[in-house]
């Protein structure tokens, strides 16, 4: 905060731009987080878990 207090207005207004630009994407990111465990724990998409494997490694034309 003292560094802060040192710098001019205008460097001040650009660091704090900076610090809500993080807040922001962290803010994002754990959105993203929380949207995430409540979709695993819904269970809503296991259904692709049970799909069978209609295609196998013979089905390929070319192995790298």
């Amino acid at each position: 905060m003292k560094t802060l207090g040192k710098l001019p207005a205008e460097k001040a207004g650009e660091v704090a731009d900076f610090a809500d630009f993080i807040l922001k994407n962290h803010e994002e990111q754990m959105l993203q987080k929380g949207i995430e465990i409540l979709t695993v724990q819904s269970g809503t998409f296991d259904f692709l878990n049970d799909d069978e494997d209609i295609y196998s490694l013979e089905d390929l034309k070319e192995k790298y």
